[in-house]
């Protein structure tokens, strides 16, 4: 069993600092993500679709870092893995100071994305095992605030440092959050496992359960259509608020959205425990369904922002329940692969969506666009109720942990 004291606490000292590690690292990557472009055309006069390469090939290499993390954290360690990919994290962050050429750019972003994989596949799993058993909800949905914040803030600190300071500034900022995050690293006491034989037999091998979880597909798989349908948000927001005249208020949708997933989060989480995912599940499907269906007829900022309540309301909590129910569902061994079949499903719906949806948009518009999006989701509501939803009678039981502080 876990060796703690405080088996039912949630906040301690280590679950603090995990946290804070991994919205440093989202927090650099919604940084760059958002000025790369920009940069790439000004700096290396390139296409948009070159530009634009500059940030999806970070995401390429994080699907390669998550794969490979996924399959080796509880061989190697999870400390070990953790601070591979934070040192990693750092010295690559420092290295956008002396890029020449588009070449070197490209490369720097494919191995950057790959040492933030490794290093947020560990802070996730690190922060799974630091969360009581029955809060397991709760805290997955606490742990998930750090991203939403560093999603919120930013790309609002990107653009407003790059409009008035320089490009620069970014990444003096996104190197010294890479030192800060490794630093931090430092005062936090990682739980390691102890794998039997048959656990580490289990592990061996090339064999694709090595890099994905099993019991973890059915909901990374409803994942992979939330992602989907939330890149249509991420990517084409602002273009559609061009359209509509609503750009000023469109800049506070991802403030109202961050603001709902923080207060309704201690809930949220709760409810999971208790009642179990379902309970938090098919609202929250709804709820996002909703919301984008509103913001295919928005006509007014209020309407906007209304819609960004029910995405916080729907995303937002899908997000923290699917990742709980797949640690849940996991044995705990391979809690790590979990972590990494889930984030590797987002990844590739965020990561695929606006490509795809580019080639939509023009053909029925952004408002058809969006509906198309909650048809989707409305899909995907039935998806969850076959392979996940109808098998769900109630709380989902963790596997029993045996770890050594």
């Amino acid at each position: 069993m876990e060796t703690t004291d405080t088996k039912e606490r949630l906040w301690t000292k280590d679950f603090l600092i995990v946290f804070g590690v991994n919205f440093l690292l989202f927090l650099c990557f919604y940084l760059l993500v958002v000025v790369i472009p920009s940069y790439a055309i000004k700096e290396f006069h390139v296409s948009e679709s070159l530009a634009a390469l500059g940030s999806s090939i970070f995401v390429i290499g994080a699907l390669i870092g998550r794969l490979a993390g996924g399959s080796l954290i509880e061989r190697v360690g999870r400390k070990r893995m953790l601070f591979t990919g934070l040192i990693f994290f750092a010295l690559l962050g420092l290295l956008y100071f002396v890029i020449n050429s588009m070449a070197a750019l490209l490369v720097v972003r494919f191995l950057h994305g790959m040492a933030f994989a490794l290093a947020s596949t560990a802070t996730g799993t690190i922060s799974a095992s630091l969360i009581p058993h029955s809060r397991r909800g709760e805290g997955t949905g606490y742990y998930g605030v750090s991203i939403i914040i560093a999603s919120a803030i930013g790309p609002f600190l990107g653009l407003m440092i790059s409009g008035n300071v320089s490009v620069t500034g970014n990444f003096v900022l996104c190197a010294v959050l890479g030192v800060l995050s490794l630093l931090a690293a430092f005062f936090m006491k990682v739980p390691q496992l102890t794998l039997t034989a048959e656990q580490k037999g289990d592990l061996k091998g090339l064999k694709l359960s090595n890099f994905i979880e099993p019991k973890a597909v059915p909901i990374s798989i409803v994942s992979f259509f939330m992602g989907f349908a939330y890149s249509s948000i991420l990517s084409y927001l602002t273009l559609y608020a061009e359209k509509i005249s609503l750009t000023e208020v469109a800049s506070f949708f991802f403030i109202v959205y961050a603001i709902v997933v923080i207060l309704t989060r201690p809930f949220t989480g709760k409810w999971f425990d208790k009642y179990g995912v379902n309970f938090v599940m098919y609202p929250a499907i709804i709820s996002f369904a909703i919301g984008i269906f509103l913001l295919s007829q928005v006509h007014s900022g209020f309407m906007l922002l209304i819609s960004a309540v029910f995405v916080g309301l729907g995303y937002g909590t899908t997000q923290s329940s699917a990742q709980a129910l797949a640690v849940k569902k996991s044995p705990v061994h391979r809690m790590g692969l979990a972590t990494s079949t889930f984030y590797i499903c987002v990844d590739v719906g965020i990561g695929v969506g606006p490509f795809l949806l580019g080639f939509l948009a023009p053909s029925i518009g952004y408002r058809g666009m969006y509906i198309a999006m909650g048809i989707l989701l409305v899909v995907a509501l039935f998806l969850y109720y076959l392979i996940v939803g109808r098998k769900e009678k109630g709380k989902v039981q963790d596997h029993e942990l045996t770890v050594l502080n």
